[in-house]
């Protein structure tokens, strides 16, 4: 049997919506063709036509979402934060728990300090942070397990309403 992680008594987030993890910085999301599609239909878009204009392709295969020309997600914006919410793709879902973030305690609290929701809120069970970690979206893809990750956030865990949008 392993080692327990460093996180084995939970980790706390609540997503303020602020837009930090949106904003500011160039990056890549990754999208499924399942996002694509719940994303092109929020949207009112043929699916061809929303690949046209809200994605681009990367190396390997995987495509990405654009970003607006100040580099933030062509989906956040200023006032109103994520216009895509409820339909954001798991890269997006599985926040602050990728991976990378969640590696070792230095890097969680680096993270805080661009993220107010880190280290606040509801407290997350090492299983569910582990799950978000082994698919968050960036470095892989597991479609099929896309529905459980929809709503993995409330199952049996406390519920994550995010603040309101705050104006920056």
């Amino acid at each position: 049997m392993g080692s327990e992680p460093w996180y084995k008594n939970g980790l706390h987030f609540e997503c303020m919506r602020c837009g930090n993890c949106c904003s500011g910085f160039s990056g890549t999301v990754r999208v499924t063709d399942e996002e694509i599609a719940a994303l092109s239909q929020r949207l009112g878009f043929p699916e061809a036509e929303f690949r046209k204009q809200y994605t681009r392709p990367l190396r390997g295969g995987d495509i990405s979402l654009i970003e607006k020309p100040n580099r933030d997600c062509i989906f956040f914006d200023n006032i109103h934060g994520c216009t895509v919410y409820t339909d954001r793709p798991r890269q997006c879902r599985t926040w602050p728990f990728w991976r990378s973030v969640v590696s070792s305690p230095k890097r969680w609290e680096k993270e805080a300090e661009n993220c107010p929701g880190i280290n606040r809120g509801p407290i997350y069970t090492p299983d569910f942070i582990k799950q978000m970690s082994e698919h968050d979206g960036i470095s892989d893809t597991f479609p099929e397990l896309s529905d459980n990750l929809v709503e993995a956030p409330t199952k049996g865990l406390p519920s994550v309403s995010p603040a309101p949008a705050k104006k920056r």
